[in-house]
């Protein structure tokens, strides 16, 4: 290999790292968009008394991904991707609002908005001097929910990050219910609470299931997006008259 050829190669492999990095920082639940203010219907569980330790949080995180965030998120980062190939745009709006209309309790349609305009905006901030169509998108994206002609998810979003990175729908999927699972921990870590190394644990032993989840995701089609279980969402809709609560939702 020539000296050129050497320094085309690092300079390829270090643009690997470089996406790398920019997906594991949108992925990190310290990322501002006010994921940590929602427990999706866990603190409802918490109060019940069925949600108290390690092994029960554990369960309860495992039945929200296999129910309510693989048929709604997780099929969302998957449908928005496969519009973006094939240059269906409009597909994307029609998303937002089948899996914002299927959401039972209202904080849950108010949490996923708040949290996608944060997403939105802070990804227009770090990627707005790209030229690439996934900015432009996420800007019509933005003036839509602005305008109340969308209602805004953060999975959407995200999917629309992914694509401009490059990936495909199953490396998505994957990080984006990393996101999910590395923030819900965070929030069980202070509201159950657990100590910082039972909730490496967990996340640790979830990786697996993350890997079955984008598989299952793969053999969905539209028909699913919004399905859910009753025990979810109705914790989900008590939780909006719990009297003392951590969370937002």
């Amino acid at each position: 290999m020539s000296s050129k050829e050497g320094r085309t190669a690092k300079k390829e492999e270090y643009g690997e790292i470089e996406k790398n990095l920019e997906i594991f920082q949108v992925c990190d639940s310290t990322f501002p968009i006010g994921t940590f203010n929602h427990s999706y219907g866990m603190e409802t569980y918490l109060r019940d008394g069925v949600v108290h330790d390690a092994p029960s949080f554990e369960k309860w995180l495992s039945v929200y991904l296999e129910t309510q965030f693989k048929w709604g998120e997780g099929l969302a980062v998957k449908l928005t991707m496969e519009a973006l190939d094939k240059g269906d745009y409009d597909k994307i709006w029609q998303i937002d609002r089948i899996l914002t209309l299927s959401a039972a309790a209202l904080e849950t349609r108010k949490g996923a908005s708040l949290i996608a305009v944060q997403m939105i905006d802070l990804l227009i901030r770090l990627y707005g001097y790209m030229d690439a169509k996934e900015v432009e998108i996420l800007r019509e994206y933005r003036i839509r929910i602005k305008e109340e002609k969308s209602f805004g998810n953060q999975a959407i979003a995200f999917a629309l990050f992914m694509h401009m990175q490059g990936a495909d729908f199953r490396q998505s999927v994957c990080y984006y219910s990393y996101s999910i699972v590395t923030t819900m921990v965070q929030n069980a870590v202070r509201a159950i609470p657990l100590g910082q190394k039972a909730g490496q644990d967990i996340l640790h032993t979830i990786f697996g299931d993350i890997i079955k989840l984008s598989s299952a995701i793969e053999e969905l089609d539209e028909s699913y997006l919004g399905a859910s279980v009753p025990g979810v969402e109705l914790a989900q809709i008590r939780h909006e008259t719990t009297v003392f609560r951590l969370f937002m939702s």
